[in-house]
């Protein structure tokens, strides 16, 4: 990976990490324990083993760019659109990178033009060269435009995913405000 990569992660971290803040065990969280917005459990499955207040900004970045960041070939997203990546790892983040892939799946399809463009692909969360040809297609078709809607369809799957979670989990409600105003725009 070259140092333009490396930037775009940087800032993409950078960006979701503000949102996410410093360590926080909050009871009514799902997650658990979490530092930098990294759960325990994440953290465990990546090798940390020590107290989840002492994991360091730079070891989180490290787990965050290889659990959401590589894990959703966002490299190569990135030299589409920086954007969609940026957009594409923060809903990994929060929501799951499968969760983040199948709402970039299913925008593409709707996009499509009744497959004119190119043909539909299987929504199935894993990001392949399917999904990324049908992004290249549509974005050498739609160009900035289409990046803006694209975007707009992703915030939109995003937070309708959010309205969800809280109407089948009434304790997530408190959280709803924070999601929306930091992760959809």
């Amino acid at each position: 990976m070259d140092d333009t990569y490396n930037y775009i992660f940087a800032n993409a971290w950078r960006l979701t990490g503000r949102a996410e803040g410093d360590y926080v065990n909050d009871p009514s969280d799902s997650g658990g324990p979490t530092n930098h917005g990294i759960t325990e459990k994440v953290a465990r499955a990546n090798g940390y083993t020590g107290d989840m207040r002492d994991l360091t900004p730079p070891e989180a970045e490290q787990i965050a760019k290889r659990k959401y960041w590589d894990v959703m070939s966002l490299d190569d997203v990135a030299n589409i659109s920086e954007a969609i990546a940026k957009e594409m790892f923060d809903t990994g983040f929060n929501a799951g990178p499968e969760r983040a892939v199948r709402f970039l799946q299913r925008s593409l399809n709707a996009l499509n033009r009744l497959q004119k463009d190119y043909p539909d692909i299987i929504v199935d969360g894993k990001f392949g060269d399917v999904t990324l040809n049908a992004l290249f297609l549509y974005h050498n078709k739609r160009k900035g435009t289409g990046i803006r809607i694209l975007l707009r369809c992703l915030n939109g799957l995003q937070l309708a995913f959010y309205i969800k979670l809280v109407e089948r989990r009434e304790k997530d409600e408190r959280f709803l405000n924070g999601w929306v105003l930091n992760r959809v725009d």
